[in-house]
């Protein structure tokens, strides 16, 4: 049935080709997650030549010919603007991922005082100042003084009033629905005590939101594991966690959530059932995978053209491959394990479904047995290393 998921532990499965969802179905069943299985941004709608509409019939057919009869979701992820939301919308999404990321002031870190002063001079100093100052007593996430406030307050305050809007418009058109804010796809971390003042500000603002995504330290890169300090990151998610337990109406939301092997143990540590994790381009990866395999002449070509598009395609993904530390090597598969050609080729799928896609899909259903069993067990890892 498709319908919001709440607050139960989820999962999003991005699936790029419209072929995935019966692999996807097989790892997750008997887990503790309830799935997304139709999941695509407007970014990646752009880049396949595909619709909302169409993810989401792709889904439900994979959906009824599995006899898959428990709650599912449909996510229109990275939406940017109010004009994103109508064809999600009609198209019957359950869950909406608002990414205001463009409007969050990532100098307001680094500003000196007076140039955060002349910021917060178009704010409503008074009022937040009110609510947040002295602070609410030392917890673990921190307290706010006079100046890590004003920071909140220039960093996330045009974030916030985009999140307001859209929620407004789509409460306006919709019952019932699940609602993210996402903040993950900024270039500085958003700290515990900057993610007390985006949860208490969106609940005082009346924005009821299923989930939060913020950025989290380290690098969260696509289709990789995690790039940065573990121990590090291990004390910021059980701060972050506090700031959840706290509100307790909302759960924590992981975005390039594909491949975070060695993150998964400590989300499912801190996090517990207040947990929704995303992945996207794995699936695609995996497609890949089974040309290295099976049909090597047609990856190669799409290898060859992930070169040639990696520059220009990588430019709206936070990745760091390079071309020129590219394996050399005659074992294909083995190109799917290694960082700098997983990156190269996640990052140009558009390129590739825009010129090899009717082959790839053909090879694909050519395939399918071994397809959805490597999406089985990429996904059991995934899933088996989340399990609380």
């Amino acid at each position: 049935m498709l319908s919001p998921l709440s607050l139960a532990p989820s999962f999003g499965f991005g699936d790029r080709l419209g072929l995935a969802t019966p692999g996807h179905i097989a790892a997750l069943r008997g887990t503790r997650f309830a799935p997304i299985f139709a999941q695509q941004s407007v970014r990646e709608n752009a880049r396949t030549g595909r619709t909302p509409q169409q993810v989401l019939e792709d889904a439900k057919r994979a959906v009824e010919a599995a006899k898959w009869d428990a709650p599912w979701g449909a996510d229109a992820d990275h939406l940017k603007t109010v004009d994103d939301l109508p064809p999600f919308i009609e198209a019957g999404y359950t869950f909406f991922t608002v990414d205001p990321g463009e409007h969050v002031d990532n100098e307001a870190d680094t500003d000196s005082v007076d140039a955060l002063q002349q910021k917060v001079a178009a704010l409503d100093w008074e009022e937040l100042s009110a609510l947040y100052l002295p602070g609410h007593g030392e917890q673990v996430w921190g307290q706010f003084d006079a100046e890590s406030l004003k920071r909140a307050m220039v960093k996330y305050a045009k974030a916030i009033e985009l999140a307001v809007t859209m929620f407004k418009y789509l409460s306006g058109l919709k019952d019932a629905f699940d609602y993210e804010v996402s903040v993950d796809e900024t270039d500085t971390p958003t700290t515990p005590l900057e993610h007390f003042f985006l949860a208490s500000e969106l609940t005082r603002r009346g924005v009821r939101f299923t989930s939060l995504a913020p950025r989290f330290i380290g690098r969260f890169e696509k289709g990789v594991d995690y790039i940065g300090d573990l121990s590090a990151l291990d004390a910021e998610l059980e701060k972050h966690a506090a700031v959840t337990k706290y509100f307790g109406t909302y759960k924590l939301s992981l975005h390039s959530g594909s491949d975070k092997f060695s993150v998964y143990p400590l989300v499912a540590k801190h996090w517990g059932e207040r947990i929704h994790v995303k992945t996207a381009g794995t699936s695609y990866l995996e497609a890949l995978r089974v040309l290295a395999s099976h049909e090597p002449d047609l990856f190669l070509k799409i290898y060859e053209l992930g070169r040639e598009r990696y520059e220009a395609d990588k430019r709206t993904y936070h990745v760091s491959a390079e071309l020129k530390r590219l394996p050399a090597t005659h074992d294909l598969p083995s190109l799917l394990n290694d960082f700098q050609a997983r990156e190269v080729l996640h990052v140009t799928f558009g390129s590739a479904i825009g010129k090899f896609g009717v082959e790839l899909k053909a090879a694909l259903s050519k395939h399918e047995t071994a397809y959805y069993e490597g999406l089985r067990n990429h996904f059991e890892k995934h899933l088996g290393l989340l399990q609380d």
